[in-house]
């Protein structure tokens, strides 16, 4: 699963950085188009891997800030003149969203707390801070 998960944002990685540099230096929309689709694909596939089917996944800090991306380059197809603009927003949410706090990356905003999947390498400093660790008994 982590060699899908590293290929999948690799490629995504790789699309959108074609996607910004294209509508930047406005190659033809058309051309652009299936890159477009593909990032979004891409990015609802990294949905899929990341949540590992748990829905808590999806209310946490770290699933709220992949559907914001996720709509904002949906956005793109219906607010076609502020293509750069938008595209910009979802680099900028990419950035803060890998670099969050585990604090900020792990809130449930159904829960309203830090509940930690026990999957990476926060887990021990998770046990350390006395976060909540799903599937496990405090």
């Amino acid at each position: 699963m982590r060699a899908l998960n590293i290929g999948l944002r690799t490629a995504h990685l790789a699309a959108m950085g074609i996607l910004l540099g294209g509508h930047v230096f406005e190659i033809s929309p058309d051309d652009l188009l299936a890159t477009l689709w593909f990032v979004i694909g891409t990015g609802v596939l990294l949905t899929a891997v990341e949540s590992g089917g748990k829905l808590l996944w999806f209310h946490q800090g770290r699933g709220l800030m992949t559907m914001a991306k996720l709509l904002l380059l949906c956005g793109v197809l219906v607010a076609w003149d502020y293509r750069v603009p938008i595209l910009l927003a979802v680099v900028a949410l990419a950035s803060v969203g890998s670099h969050m706090s585990s604090r900020y990356r792990y809130y449930s905003v159904v829960y309203r707390r830090v509940i930690h999947d026990g999957i990476g390498p926060g887990k021990r400093r998770a046990r350390e801070e006395g976060d909540e660790i799903l599937g496990e008994e405090g």
